[in-house]
């Protein structure tokens, strides 16, 4: 027993331990008994076990008294699990209240533990503790005041502050963080200047301030002059530079660390780390390992989450699924969600979602991984689909960053009823959109073909930055509104808002689309250093233009090496003007630079085939049998109902197509009789006339738009997306469509916007 309370008194040094002190307490029949109970959660705290192991000690004692009640509170607080804290004081009370002979009754002890997780929420239990008549003590003050100094409001905490008789350091750090908190900086050094002592905490208060505004000059003066320096100190100098993206200073000052002999801790591993990640440099990720095995560092969960995200970010994709894997059950939810992440970032969604599948505990960051890592790798659907499972989750609750994958999973399928629905839900839950969250509505209004709601967020928007303008420039060009976007280019400027290279992409392109050839050179050459994507948008804007020489001679003067989408440029131009020297010229060269895109090789097949030359036709297509190159599907998709119908050429897989061929085949009959001829120039193989005005016949934009016209109301407009270049029939056919049946048609192709209207199209067949 002597043994036994010796450890109890001295502690373990970890978990191995501590299981082996447990052992011995079964051993004496001991474990039921809510001393030695206590004793072990403290010890759990200690070498901070696994929070299943805790709890399993915790439901081992038959009637827990105060002392097993609030070790576990504190063992819950160490892990930031704040929600456990709260479930486990009422349940504490519950069981005061429920057996007032049992000695559960919280004491003071327990509310500074209670008001740090509860957070903002803390400010109903003041009241509460002034009734307790816990508020005199001092713990329990400095908790309240650190509560309010915290979240606000500061002038609260400074009321409470200055009616304490003995304050403590304590008390003077939390009024000089809040201060530096709420932006007071002013009154942050005057309340230094005055204090009595000044501690370590202190200097470090000042330091972590200065930091935290970006001063890092006198934050580094601060940390120069502090009398004593421990690890925490160095820890505030080193988590700022960091911060602040001095990544140099950061390593540096940490080397000088080392030299003084200081030994680093566990933060200050995840900020050295944390630096390496923001580099992505793998080199320098081997060369801090081998610093951590040189100096023999027991790596605990903390460490190792941070050395897992830094391996993912330096794209060791493996090495970072070992380090998760022998983590086992210390794997809190940090860890499980940088391994989710890293996944995500990767492209590997179906390592993700395994893992998201076998997560025991799913916090909003874990959803928001997964719906990004769908929405930015194209599975906008799919991202979509888990946004619904997560609302119906009560775990977490969604955030601006989960909104804005979401909003932009709708832009990507052009879904404006479901972006409709996202932004009600946004409403509904009061969830506050900062600067980039109504970018991300501007840019989804412009994708899913609504001009005026995009331009009415952007006109409603408080502030706005550079990336506001190219959301609604990109949106006005897409739409093929130039003189719009040179409107808004202007004016940009006359607010004294900096164009920056997407904003000149987004204006050249806009002009190119709407044939402002002049105005677009005339902005292309105020660019003080034009880059190569600007190239591409000149060459596009004058080989539309029919100016085929003119881009050529542009391409050949080009100050650095053009890139595929330059080629790319002048092999479209190519494909309009029926060019054949220049696009097989332009071809070439992009079956150097990117051998495996299939839209290059269907370009130059559309040149041969516009000039009958259907030998020439079979060898690219046998170019692209022998290279492995597959034709990229091409599908349209028209969303109803609260899902995407998607549609590909001659389909017959939709639950409702014999109704959409049947209205095909009349609409198709109303279209000859008001002179429609198919362009059979549109299909590559060289067969028989009637077949090719089959296959014309069932593309896919077809297909859909004659789904909408099944299920809208008389009248309503269809809203297509396509994932390909609309081809010249489509557009021909859709136009008269629009004039047949009176209605508004909006195609969205892998291009531009197309609205279709009385028998014309808003690109005025200029696209």
């Amino acid at each position: 027993m002597s043994r036994l309370s010796t450890i109890a008194s001295n502690g373990v040094s970890d978990f191995s331990q501590l299981r082996q002190f447990h052992a011995q307490i079964i051993h004496h029949s001991l474990h039921h008994h809510n001393y030695w109970i206590a004793a072990l959660i403290a010890q759990c705290t200690r070498v901070r076990a696994p929070p299943a192991y805790a709890r399993l000690l915790f439901e081992s004692s038959r009637r827990p008294n105060v002392f097993v009640f609030t070790n576990m509170l504190k063992f819950h607080s160490q892990w930031g699990a704040h929600q456990d804290v709260i479930s486990l004081f009422l349940q504490m009370q519950r069981h005061h209240h429920d057996d007032v002979d049992l000695d559960v009754k919280p004491d003071a002890f327990v509310y500074p533990i209670l008001i740090k997780s509860a957070g903002k929420a803390a400010v109903s239990l003041h009241a509460h503790i002034l009734k307790l008549g816990h508020a005199c003590d001092r713990y329990v003050r400095n908790a309240i005041m650190d509560m309010y100094a915290k979240y606000g409001p500061i002038e609260l905490a400074r009321e409470l502050f200055d009616e304490i008789p003995d304050r403590t350091a304590a008390d003077w750090n939390s009024i000089v963080s809040g201060n530096w908190k709420w932006g007071h900086e002013a009154e942050a050094c005057r309340l230094f200047d005055l204090m009595p002592e000044k501690n370590v905490i202190s200097w470090t208060a000042m330091v972590s301030g200065y930091s935290k505004h970006g001063d890092m000059m006198n934050a580094r003066k601060f940390f120069e002059e502090m009398p004593e320096k421990t690890v925490v100190s160095w820890n505030a100098m080193l988590s700022g530079y960091v911060q602040n993206g001095f990544m140099e200073e950061a390593l540096r000052l940490f080397r000088n660390m080392v030299d003084v002999g200081i030994q680093p801790d566990e933060t200050t591993w995840v900020t050295i780390i944390s630096s390496c990640s923001a580099r992505g440099d793998p080199r320098l990720a081997e060369s801090l390992l081998g610093s951590l095995d040189q100096r023999q560092i027991r790596l605990n969960v903390f460490v190792k989450t941070a050395l897992l995200d830094m391996y993912a970010k330096c794209g060791s994709i493996g090495t970072a699924r070992r380090i998760f894997d022998e983590m086992g059950t210390y794997r809190n939810p940090v860890s499980w969600n940088a391994m989710i992440s890293a996944y995500t970032k990767n492209g590997d969604l179906v390592s993700a979602r395994e893992l998201f599948s076998e997560m025991p505990e799913r916090n909003v960051v874990s959803w928001n991984s997964m719906i990004a890592g769908y929405a930015q790798n194209g599975h906008s659907s799919i991202a979509i689909e888990l946004f619904k499972q997560m609302i119906t989750n009560e775990d977490s609750k969604p955030d601006e960053v989960t909104m804005v994958s979401v909003i932009s999973a709708c832009g990507h399928l052009g879904a404006l009823e479901l972006g409709k629905w996202v932004v009600n839900f946004i409403t509904q839950n009061q969830i506050n959109l900062s600067i980039s969250g109504y970018n991300s509505l501007i840019s989804m209004y412009s994708r899913c073909g609504s001009m005026e709601d995009a331009k009415r967020i952007f006109q409603q928007m408080p502030e706005r930055d550079v990336v506001s303008y190219n959301s609604l420039i990109t949106g006005f060009a897409a739409h093929g509104h130039g003189t719009e976007v040179v409107n808004l280019f202007f004016k940009m400027k006359d607010e004294g808002i900096e164009p920056d290279r997407i904003t000149f992409i987004g204006v050249l392109t806009a002009c190119s689309h709407a044939g402002l050839s002049e105005k677009g050179l005339q902005i292309f050459y105020s660019i003080r250093s034009p880059e190569v994507d600007h190239y591409a948008c000149m060459v596009d804007l004058l080989g539309r233009a029919g100016k085929l020489e003119k881009a050529k001679k542009l391409v050949d003067m080009m100050p650095m090496k053009p890139h595929a989408g330059v080629f790319g440029a002048l092999l479209n131009s190519s494909c309009i003007h029926k060019r054949v020297d220049l696009g097989e010229f332009a071809a070439d060269k992009l079956f150097e630079l990117e051998p495996e895109n299939s839209g290059n090789y269907v370009l130059l097949s559309n040149i041969y085939a516009s000039v009958g030359r259907w030998e020439d036709v079979e060898k690219v297509r046998e170019t692209m049998r022998t290279r492995g190159v597959k034709k990229t599907t091409g599908c349209s998709w028209v969303e109803f109902g609260g899902k995407v119908h998607q549609f590909i050429v001659g389909d017959w897989s939709h639950e409702r197509s014999r109704e959409i061929y049947q209205i095909l085949e009349e609409v198709g009959k109303k279209m000859r009789a008001a002179g429609y001829v198919a362009d059979k120039s549109c299909v590559l193989r060289d067969i028989e006339e009637e077949e090719k005005e089959e296959m014309v016949g069932t593309h896919s934009e077809k297909l859909a738009v004659v789904f909408g016209l099944l299920v809208f109301d008389v009248g309503a407009t269809v809203r297509v997306v396509k994932n390909l270049r609309i081809c010249r029939d489509c557009h021909v056919a859709i136009k008269i469509i629009s004039k047949l049946e009176r209605r508004e048609i909006i195609v969205r192709d892998n291009n531009r916007f197309h609205c279709f209207k009385d028998g014309v199209c808003s690109c005025r067949d200029y696209w």
